[in-house]
């Protein structure tokens, strides 16, 4: 017999736990962006940067597992194979794990944070709420 799933998280919780897993893992810039208000398809982004198409992989498998073991979210993982660009839907988060000059290309926090904030995270790399 195996133990009872986890709960599943969600929102605040799930931001927490993405970001503190991303961090521990030693992702860079990283930045998260409150969706809330803004589209239905998520209530956060996080976005961060790895410093090569290995470390890319290796945080979004390992980000995609813990949720999976921990939080019992079966998250949709894109492009981990390639290791540019990977996108893991967690549900109530959306992250993106990118290599630097493919973050710089395509500037994901300009389109979804005011001209302000993303100003402020893209050169303080700061949190946005």
């Amino acid at each position: 017999m195996t133990g009872a799933m986890p709960d599943r998280i969600g929102g605040q919780k799930l931001l927490d736990f993405v970001t503190h897993s991303l961090d521990q893992d030693k992702a860079e810039d990283l930045v998260s962006i409150d969706l809330r208000g803004k589209s239905e398809v998520a209530d956060y982004m996080v976005i961060c940067s790895g410093r090569s198409t290995r470390q890319v992989s290796a945080m979004a498998e390992k980000l995609s597992d813990a949720l999976k073991q921990q939080c019992g979210i079966f998250s949709r993982v894109e492009g981990k194979d390639q290791g540019d660009w990977v996108l893991i839907d967690a549900g109530d988060v959306i992250v993106h794990i990118f290599r630097p000059e493919v973050r710089d290309f395509y500037q994901l926090e300009k389109m979804w944070m005011s001209p302000e904030e993303a100003k402020a995270a893209l050169a303080g790399k700061t949190t946005a709420s």
